[in-house]
């Protein structure tokens, strides 16, 4: 049986954030979720957090602090795109997605680890993307801002890795969710016949890595990238 514990998951109020949320719930632990609108699943607490306001970001960790106790487990999730060919991409496209994917991601876990250092237990799960390694045309902001992601864990994993605390990153592939769903369906074809299992992923299959990663049995892994994209970006 695992351990209960209190995790907080960014971006949690749709999406991937939003399964694996529920997952966490499913499986007995305490959790909230941060939101800019909307809320997390039932069973959660949803917080209000703008990820590019450290102010914002400290007040709604106070509150899941006082409400549930201390994070045990953070899910850096929130994220957002703005896709666009690099000749077109204006400095606020880049710098926006940078500052909310990567800048989001360095305050929330700033804000974590006081906590976790405290408790000499941790674990940071960072989503990624496949993109972050295998590159997405029109999406030069994006894939930066997913790449690293993967320098910030390894980072993290040497700096806190003797304080039992761990640090991964989960890259997903195409995965079934509204961001996927308003692609051409010639497009979606094209997209899978690139997929060696030939389909897309589900946000449960992406839910399932999260929570196995941040599990009392995943603690000697750090570090690590886990594609969770059926075989798209092997070796990448």
């Amino acid at each position: 049986m695992e351990t209960p514990r209190t995790v907080l998951v960014t971006g949690g109020n749709r999406g991937i954030g939003y399964a694996i949320a529920a997952r966490y719930v499913a499986a007995g632990h305490r959790v909230a979720v941060t939101a800019r609108s909307g809320a997390g699943p039932d069973g959660t607490l949803t917080v209000h957090a703008e990820m590019t306001d450290s102010a914002s970001i400290d007040a709604a960790f106070t509150t899941v602090e006082q409400e549930l106790g201390p994070i045990e487990i953070l899910v850096a999730n929130a994220g957002i795109t703005k896709d666009t060919l690099l000749m077109r991409m204006s400095e606020d496209d880049f710098t926006s997605v940078i500052d909310t994917n990567l800048g989001g991601t360095f305050r929330v876990v700033k804000r974590a680890s006081k906590g976790m250092l405290k408790a000499r237990f941790g674990r940071i799960v960072l989503i990624s993307s496949v993109v972050g390694l295998y590159g997405g045309a029109g999406q030069v902001n994006y894939s930066a801002s997913k790449a690293g992601l993967v320098g910030f864990a390894r980072s993290v994993t040497r700096e806190l890795g003797a304080r039992g605390i761990t640090a991964n990153v989960i890259a997903p592939g195409f995965v079934e969710t509204d961001m996927t769903a308003v692609l051409p369906e010639a497009q979606q074809a094209e997209y899978k016949k690139s997929i060696p299992a030939g389909r897309f992923g589900t946000v449960d299959d992406i839910a399932d890595a999260v929570v196995w990663v941040s599990s009392d049995s995943a603690g000697y892994i750090s570090g690590a990238v886990i594609p969770v994209d059926g075989g798209l970006g092997m070796g990448h």
